[in-house]
């Protein structure tokens, strides 16, 4: 129906069942006497094609919100849901036979997606009439960002050229349209037409180049073929993307085009979408992967056994390596990842492939004992689980690991340019696929598994109210780890961050007097490897030390302080975090807030004016570019979802995300009211206004100690709401006062709809790696420096990142709720009752 006569839509509908009756035109002038003379004829016009038989199938699956079945009419399949047959069952009645107004109403029903869109446009028109609502809406438009798949791009194997051209269409029924290139290749082209063209994709297409018919003699009879391989609507315009169908050759055409695009490309300029969708995802993967708190390992299959090979080590998850190394520096990360662990999580289905695992180590006659239990071998004996809790808690190496599981493909170590093998020599070989060498050792690759440090002092705190006897102590043998088993097999690569990682060591090997813990004798020693901040100190000490080696230590640097008229290296101030048992090799890093500054402040100082004397302390990689290769493999598997966030005046704003391929939970609550590509992390800054906002204050924090921040957040999430901030309802969890007001929010969201616990961690950023990224930059300055400009700006810009880990079931575990309720949870609109009574904590 036209917009003229939408006005009269209640007449019409009232002269539909009067459509073919013979006082039709009395009824006519009755029901639209106030109507001018030259409207009432278009109403009747409108009404009479309305009334027309129909011939068309209606296929309403996906665009309504409903189940959509067969519904068959004289001999004619339809796919209808519900509302649409009621509708089409009405106006049958109305028309007596199958009309075009049947057809029409149909694909108006209320729950169609495209009418329900419209209305949202139309209520967004009138919201930014309203200047109070137009400002509000500006706000809340910075927290939606762009979804960024890290490392996945389009390749093209020839040069694009942004070409605007008439032309021609035929199909093979010799039907025809006229249109206007968009841009143009060697191998495909893409063209706009008007939004009701009747081609379909797959069939092949004749082109005639309209427009280029003065600089080449096309053939009249015979257009240029090419198959239709997709075809996007925008705007009311339709976006054909075609490909040279190979089938029908057209040399002469081929070489006239390689020769146009060669001398036009620099006037009308190269299409490089690609090359910047790719520099912005290798740019928000160079942020992820250094910082990432998760630590990737990497799973053969041989035999049917799952084995694992290798683990990515970064700046952040090496904190979880260190923990699961024993006196000797072993790694002892198979005792973490155990053959049923895998083989559980094995089972589980492609989207819930995660467990928790619970952890403590204990100290004897200097050997660190392993113990570990995942919830379900918890679950064996209720005794277990609260000996196992209730103590391992009560311990300083107490710890909780999520682990998730992913299938992965050893080709997705290979990273090419998007720019293709023409463009250069140097490009075709930074496009050469890894070596047979190095694919040999990823080919067993399958799986890849993230472990992820999701402990939390309030959860610790929490799982040490659980009581127990001490008596039942001996049962903790059952979750210890034999010494005697061989450590595990576990290859540990260290990611390539270029000299900018915050974390780079030095080799430096220099005299240096310790005082540990405020004592005056003075050991003396030699350090290995220096830092900024961190674990960069190893101190090789000259004798045993007896005492205790659990806290602070001041170092001095008498040879360096002969070279350092500047600052005072006789004092610094650094913690113990690792001694070996013979306490002569000492880990140290620097001591927090101002007490470490002048550490930190000096070293800076020395690796910058002494970069091209120092030596990194770089770990010799077993085959080279295997450290490469897995991290591409590890950023198209991220599992959980991260953002990146750039400094804007004195606040950090979220500017790109990436969605992890589990976590579903947090996907949904972060793309419900986003548009299509996008998420909405409003509700991460709730707290804006207030005092000290989570996310800005803890930044400066993170900034300061040079560690990162982690807190839980509690939301209840009620996905029917309409309005966000009605919908998600989040809340920090170190603002309730007891486990009390946990428990109850976790009770009354889990009623409302459904309860999420996210670990949010936040950590800043290094400088990204240029070398990774020269070629592309390049690539764009050339035909576009302005774009380059912006994507260099852009990129400098990014200062910290956030990595959100799906932890709600375990917060469950931990508040005493059972597994009905943790599987009730799970979907959006839980069962659970407001009088649910919790797990006796006594």
């Amino acid at each position: 129906m036209s917009q003229d006569l939408k006005q009269y839509a209640d007449i019409i509908e009232q002269l539909k069942p009067m459509v073919n009756e013979p006082e039709f035109n009395q009824v006519l002038l009755q029901t639209a006497s106030d109507v001018p003379k030259e409207k009432r004829f278009l109403i009747k016009m409108e009404v009479k094609r309305l009334a027309k038989p129909c011939m068309r199938t209606i296929d309403l699956r996906g665009h309504v919100d409903g189940k959509c079945k067969k519904y068959v009419h004289e001999g004619r399949s339809h796919y209808m849901d519900d509302v649409a047959v009621d509708k089409f069952e009405e106006q049958l009645r109305v028309f007596g036979r199958y009309t075009y107004g049947v057809y029409e109403a149909v694909q108006n029903t209320e729950n169609n997606f495209r009418l329900m869109r419209e209305k949202e446009l139309a209520q967004e028109r009138a919201d930014k009439e309203n200047p109070e609502v137009k400002k509000r809406s500006a706000v809340l438009e910075q927290f939606k960002v762009p979804i960024v798949n890290l490392l996945d791009y389009r390749q093209r194997n020839t040069e694009r050229m942004n070409f605007a051209v008439a032309v021609e269409l035929f199909n093979s029924a010799n039907q025809s349209m006229r249109g206007s290139s968009v841009d143009i290749s060697l191998e495909g082209l893409q063209i706009k037409l008007s939004k009701d063209s009747f081609f379909e994709k797959g069939e092949t297409l004749f082109i005639y180049f309209r427009g280029l018919e003065s600089e080449f003699a096309m053939d009249k009879k015979n257009g240029i073929a090419y198959k239709l391989v997709k075809i996007i609507t925008k705007n009311d315009v339709n976006y054909l993307a075609l490909q040279r169908d190979k089938t029908h050759p057209n040399p002469a055409f081929d070489k006239f085009l390689e020769t146009f695009i060669h001398g036009n490309k620099r006037r009308y300029k190269v299409n490089m979408t690609n090359t910047i969708e790719a520099i912005t995802s290798k740019t928000c993967e160079q942020y992820f992967s250094p910082r990432s708190p998760t630590l990737p390992i990497f799973i053969d299959v041989v035999n049917e056994t799952l084995v694992p090979r290798y683990a990515m080590v970064n700046e952040v998850n090496r904190e979880t390596v260190q923990y699961w190394q024993d006196e000797e520096d072993n790694c002892r990360l198979n005792f973490l990842l155990t053959q049923e662990r895998l083989a559980r999580l094995l089972n589980k289905s492609d989207e819930v492939r995660e467990i928790f695992v619970f952890s403590f180590t204990h100290l004897h006659s200097d050997k660190v004992y392993f113990y570990s239990a995942a919830y379900e071998e918890l679950q064996q004996k209720e005794i277990l689980s609260r000996v196992f809790l209730g103590f391992g808690s009560r311990k300083a190496s107490w710890r909780v690991f999520k682990i998730t599981l992913t299938e992965m493909e050893p080709e997705q170590a290979h990273i090419p340019l998007s720019i293709p093998d023409s463009v250069g020599h140097k490009v075709k070989k930074l496009n050469t696929p890894p070596s047979a060498r190095l694919m040999s050792k990823l080919k067993n690759l399958r799986y890849l598994a993230h472990v992820t440090d999701v402990t939390s002092v309030t959860g610790q705190e929490t799982y040490n109210e659980l009581k127990f006897n001490r008596d039942n102590l001996s049962h903790l043998r059952i979750f210890g780890h034999p010494r005697n088993r061989t450590a595990s097999n576990i290859h540990l690569v260290r990611f390539k961050y270029e000299e900018q990682r915050i974390e780079s060591r030095y080799q430096l090997r220099t005299q240096i007097e310790a005082r540990f813990n405020g004592e005056t004798t003075v050991h003396r020693g030699i350090s290995e490897d220096i830092s900024v901040h961190g674990l960069g100190l190893r101190i090789e000490l000259t004798k045993d030390y007896s005492g205790s080696l659990e806290g602070r230590v001041e170092v001095a640097f008498p040879r360096l302080q002969e070279i350092a008229n500047a600052f005072d290296v006789m004092h610094l101030q650094y913690d113990i975090i690792y001694h070996n048992v013979e306490k002569k090799i000492l880990h140290l890093k620097t001591a927090t807030g101002d007490e470490g500054k002048s550490a930190r402040n000096f070293f800076e100082e020395l690796i910058k004016k002494n970069k091209g004397n120092l030596k990194v302390d770089n770990d010799e990689e077993e085959v080279p570019g295997i450290g490469q290769a897995l991290r591409c493999i590890n950023a198209r598997n991220a599992t959980s979802l991260s953002f990146l966030m750039s400094k804007e005046g004195v606040r950090y704003t979220p500017q790109a995300c990436i969605v992890g391929k589990q976590d579903e939970r947090i996907t949904t609550l972060t793309t419900q009211y986003a548009e299509r590509g996008k998420v909405n992390l409003e509700f991460l800054f709730r707290d804006r206004k207030q005092d000290s906002p989570f996310v800005q204050s803890g930044i400066k924090a993170v900034k300061l100690e040079n560690m990162p921040l982690r807190q839980e957040l509690f939301i209840s999430f009620d996905a029917s709401q309409k309005e966000p901030r009605m919908a998600i309802i989040p809340r920090y969890s170190h603002k309730f006062e007891s486990n009390e007001q946990r428990r109850a929010f976790i009770r009354e969201a889990m009623v409302r709809g459904q309860f999420v616990a996210i670990h949010v961690m936040l950590t800043t950023t290094g400088k990204p790696d240029l070398t990774m990224l020269q070629t592309e930059i390049n690539y764009v300055t050339m035909y576009a420096m302005h774009r380059a400009r912006e994507l260099e700006k852009k990129m400098w810009s990014i200062a910290a990142c956030s990595h959100l880990i799906d932890v709600t079931d375990e917060v469950l575990i931990r508040y005493g709720f059972t597994m009905e309720d943790i599987t009730a949870n799970k979907t959006l609109k839980s069962t659970v009752q407001p009088s649910i009574t919790v797990n006796s904590r006594s």
